[in-house]
């Protein structure tokens, strides 16, 4: 699996085609796995030498997944600091941090998955919103109480679903 380099920016600093690693220290974060979509089924297959990990997480019916947008992997998308949330011109412009666009300064993404399955090296989930293929970087499993809260305030235009591609 190839490495993936998460860089940590110190400051707002725009990110210029120079070498992203004089922007502040790099760190080094090798996929664990990868997402598999076949046959109707998502899977994240992990790496074998990963599998002992994976000890108890059948009791678990949800997990978090934090994987890497990879096919978004180039200085100009890292560059870009405000979207239109969900591509759609009607909302606001609105600064990545403030939404879940799939561009950003460090392209990791996060999916509260449900687990249908555990078996070997495989968990086998009902759905994810990263592509075949796609690189994971940890699993997580989502315990309630801890991984929720009260009080939750959003903006306008994340009140209506996601249009369906």
């Amino acid at each position: 699996m190839k490495m993936i380099r998460i860089l940590v920016l110190i400051g707002l600093a725009s990110l210029a085609k120079s070498s992203l690693a004089e922007s502040g220290p790099a760190f080094t974060v090798y996929p664990i796995g990868r997402v598999e979509k076949t046959d109707g089924r998502t899977r994240i297959v992990l790496d074998k030498k990963y599998q002992a990990g994976l000890l108890g997480l059948e009791e678990w019916s949800h997990v978090q997944v934090l994987w890497w947008f990879d096919k978004n992997d180039t200085p100009e998308k890292r560059s870009i600091l405000q979207v239109h949330p969900r591509g759609d011109k009607n909302n606001p412009l609105t600064g990545v941090f403030a939404c879940r666009a799939p561009v950003r300064p460090n392209l990791i993404g996060l999916t509260l998955c449900k687990i249908l399955r555990v078996e070997g090296n495989v968990v086998e989930i009902e759905d994810i919103d990263a592509f075949d293929g796609t690189p994971v970087l940890d699993i997580k499993p989502f315990a309630p109480g801890v991984d929720t809260t009260k009080d939750v305030r959003v903006p306008k235009w994340a009140n209506s679903p996601p249009p369906r591609n």
